[in-house]
């Protein structure tokens, strides 16, 4: 089974190290954060950062997470198989704004046959104000023909203690009879 992962980092253009910012980090297999500024063509008419960007945050975010954890593209073409996008649920809270800094914090929460649920927080810095959440469904699919496929074992091993406490907690939450 996974535990974390350490890797070294170094700054991109959209985050906001330095290039001489190299740290080697601690990367979680179920929860991972990272930072960047809102990019002026994010914005929508009425200035602040379009609705449907938020979905592409969390979307990258997910993204670094597997390739961080070596979970990754090649990891996943290793197995046959690749995530894709079923279902998304977007809660905004508060408009982001161009040069904002924001850090969005990203777990597992849930994998489970051919499913997996992640949820995306964003916040602004440094009041750490939230700005939105994101609720995303995925589902392995195979390479070889799309259709949808278990998860492979190592990563159902991997959320195994995260999946028991969602399922627990919806199975809490539904009316009684």
């Amino acid at each position: 089974m996974l535990t974390s992962r350490t890797i070294t980092t170094g700054a991109d253009s959209d985050r906001i190290l330095s290039p001489s910012d190299n740290r080697t980090v601690t990367v979680d297999p179920l929860v991972f954060t990272d930072r960047w500024r809102v990019r002026q063509y994010e914005l929508d008419v009425n200035g602040h950062v379009n609705n449907a960007v938020y979905l592409n945050y969390a979307e990258e975010m997910a993204v670094r997470h597997v390739e961080a954890t070596g979970f990754g593209a090649v990891w996943a073409a290793a197995h046959g198989g690749g995530w894709v996008v079923r279902h998304s649920d977007v809660a905004y809270h508060v408009p982001a704004l161009a040069g904002d800094e924001l850090e969005l914090t990203v777990w597992v929460e849930l994998i489970k046959g051919a499913r997996a649920q992640r949820r995306t927080v964003i916040s602004r810095l440094p009041d750490k104000v939230l700005l939105a959440e994101v609720v995303t469904e995925w589902v392995w699919v195979r390479l070889s023909d799309g259709r949808p496929s278990p998860v492979p074992s190592e990563l159902v091993a991997v959320a195994a203690a995260v999946t028991s406490a969602t399922l627990s907690k919806r199975t809490s939450r539904r009316p009684r009879s």
